[in-house]
């Protein structure tokens, strides 16, 4: 028989094993060609340059995905070694050289790479105009794609899938050479780890985890409150909770569900059913058995999720976070741009006009946030915080309820990141000091309107709304002339084109003075551009751990049901029916890809939500979404697993 001969009825053999694995590794080829091929698509670049969005992020994405394309395969590759290992054992036992076994092994995974290859590129130059629509779309770009076939893509993608050809082979290679002919027999009984009768150490380990998990739920809780972080222990707080995550989440599987199991098991007292020993039994073993693996699941999972949600927090946030950098359509200061208004009116655009006056003061930090030195930590509460002040009868154009005696104030325009770390409360005095004169006001309320250009607020400082009499006295005080703001919203939406184009007309010729009057229109398109673009190759990134996470769990799962095959044969031989068998399977798989699902989603919400209003003002429904999407598709490899068991438990007798 010849090499080729033998490798075609090898390949022939072992299809039951390699059609997932063959489909995987297809769907990642297609996934990353896809994603290289829209870097060069004509329409994609003209795109990304006219909305200033940067491009290295592509590229820079680009050796993720590759990274991940590689860990992969080759950890699909073990699995599947690991599941022909006595078929390797039995060709040296009949005489075969390891290195002949090798060059089998490599004409075979060259034959699958590159049929896998061909067929992922094809697809994926296919896909990659649905996927460069989805970028058009996120961005709310009007642009035509058209395919586009880019060789510079298709250079790169050869290269990196030959490179990927050769680390697996290395991987075969060592496998190969320093496996012995009884190992080989003994490879498919193997863990992760060797599992040991649970003893009261493994019980204490098992507390011990849930107690580390818990610990850096805790912690992340407070990671930037103002006890928790200062500069100097910011960093190291967050190597704790990452390290105490981690470590956690190995304890848990390695012991903690042993403990849980083991509990369960002995309320039972003994009588256990047929559920209980497919179920509770062979979870406890199983999952301790192969907690590193699961860890690692669980971890990329959390890292997924957290990345993928907080991008979408982002996009969804693009409208919220536009309308705080320029609340009106328009905003014009101290007269300047009044050309801009004559516009309007000469091309019949119709607009309601806001007016605030506005001054400076000094207001003592110490007031405002009630700290001491001590847990100030990086806020220096001995300085001043520069405040605009209001007088009250602007104030009402926006809040015609407003209403203040004489030494009160309202607090408002205070929603930005330092409110999250630092919130305002009403109820108590603060100082400010305007020229040589000192004021003391009773803070009445404090409010989320936001009515002033982002920029013109210096660090981040709440706006003060006083009495008129107040105001004017600040005034004589300060001795400037008076400021304005002109916040200009249209009444029409069919004017804003024509609208924005008189504008920036006016700034390019110096009427409009000031380069960070940018329009709300222009603070939004430019947030859909960057943040469409940030969720799109995170979203990539997504699928891409989706598909190892859950292709590696679904091939645990079909080598764990070819191990069971003989249990299922004896408890069918003994009685036990089709349907009683899949109920402690159904069990066993809820648990299988349950669990680690449930405590990543876990991971990556405490690690959303201890910063998730650094990305954006919305946090509950894009998590929802992320997550939805994230158990669904959990939910077809999990279903793919219940199906495959059902057919090995079919053919037990």
């Amino acid at each position: 028989m010849t090499l080729t001969s033998l490798v075609l009825r090898s390949m022939k053999k072992n299809v039951k094993h390699y059609y997932l694995y063959f489909f995987a590794l297809i769907f990642s080829v297609t996934l990353c060609f896809s994603f290289v091929t829209i870097q060069y698509n004509p329409s994609v670049i003209e795109a990304l340059e006219a909305s200033g969005t940067a491009t290295a992020g592509f590229e820079s994405i680009t050796y993720v995905l590759y990274f991940i394309l590689i860990f992969f395969i080759l950890y699909a590759n073990q699995i599947f070694m690991k599941r022909r290992s006595k078929e390797i054992g039995l060709y040296q036992l009949i005489g075969m050289t390891k290195g002949f076994v090798f060059r089998l092994l490599l004409i075979e995974n060259v034959v699958l790479f590159s049929l896998a290859a061909g067929i992922g590129m094809v697809l994926g130059f296919v896909a990659s105009r649905f996927f460069a629509m989805i970028l058009m779309k996120l961005m709310k770009n009007d642009a035509i794609v058209s395919l586009s076939f880019s060789m510079m893509a298709f250079s790169k993608s050869l290269i990196i899938f030959a490179l990927l050809l050769a680390v697996v082979m290395i991987q075969i290679f060592i496998m190969i050479r320093k496996a012995s002919l009884l190992s080989l027999f003994n490879a498919e009984k193997k863990a992760d780890e060797r599992v040991k009768k649970f003893s009261p150490f493994h019980m204490m380990m098992g507390i011990v985890g849930i107690c580390l998990i818990a610990y850096g739920y805790y912690d992340s809780t407070r990671l930037f409150s103002v006890e928790g972080a200062t500069t100097n222990n910011l960093l190291v707080n967050m190597l704790l909770i990452l390290g105490s995550s981690i470590l956690g989440t190995y304890l848990f599987f390695r012991y903690s569900v042993a403990l849980i199991m083991n509990l369960i098991r002995k309320s039972k007292k003994g009588y256990l059913k047929i559920t209980d020993v497919l179920g509770v039994t062979t979870i406890m073993h199983r999952m301790k058995g192969n907690a590193s693996s699961l860890t690692l699941i669980t971890v990329l999972t959390g890292l997924a999720v957290g990345i993928m949600t907080l991008s979408y927090i982002s996009y969804y946030s693009s409208e919220a976070d536009a309308k705080r950098l320029s609340p009106f359509d328009y905003i014009l200061f101290d007269n300047k741009g009044i050309e801009f208004l004559n516009q309007l009116e000469a091309e019949g655009i119709e607009y309601e006009k806001t007016t605030f006056h506005l001054s400076m003061v000094n207001v003592k930090m110490s007031d405002l946030f009630n700290l001491d030195e001590k847990d100030a930590g990086y806020i220096n509460i001995n300085q001043d915080a520069i405040s605009p002040v209001v007088p009250l009868s602007d104030y009402k154009a926006i809040n015609p309820e407003a209403r203040l005696n004489d030494g009160e104030t309202i607090i408002t325009s205070y929603v930005d990141i330092l409110s999250e770390l630092l919130p305002l409360e009403s109820g108590k005095k603060i100082r400010i000091h305007a020229g040589e004169k000192n004021y003391s006001l009773f803070i009445k309320d404090v409010r989320e309107d936001e009515f002033f250009l982002s920029v013109l607020a210096s660090a981040s400082s709440p706006v003060l709304i006083v009495t008129d009499e107040l105001f004017d006295e600040i005034q004589k005080n300060q001795n400037p002339e008076i400021s304005t703001q002109i916040g200009i919203n249209l009444v029409n939406e069919k004017d804003h084109e024509k609208a924005e184009t008189l504008y920036k007309n006016l700034r390019e010729r110096k009427i409009i003075e000031y380069d960070y009057q940018k329009t709300y229109k222009e603070y939004y398109d430019g947030n859909i551009a960057l943040n469409g673009m940030t969720i799109f190759v995170t979203g990539f990134l997504g699928m891409a751990f989706l598909l190892t996470t859950g292709s590696i769990l679904y091939f645990k799962q079909m080598g764990e049901a070819e191990d069971e095959r003989e249990s299922y044969t004896i408890l069918r031989k003994i009685g036990f029916s089709n349907g009683e068998l899949m109920r402690g399977i159904y069990v066993k798989q809820l648990f299988n890809f349950g669990m680690p699902l449930m405590i990543g989603l876990l991971h990556s919400y405490f690690a959303v939500k201890s910063g998730w209003w650094l990305f954006g003002s919305e946090m509950v429904t894009p998590m929802i979404i992320i997550i939805l999407f994230y158990v669904s598709m959990y939910m077809v490899f999990g279903i793919l697993s219940v199906f495959y068991y059902k057919k090995i438990v079919k053919e037990a007798l």
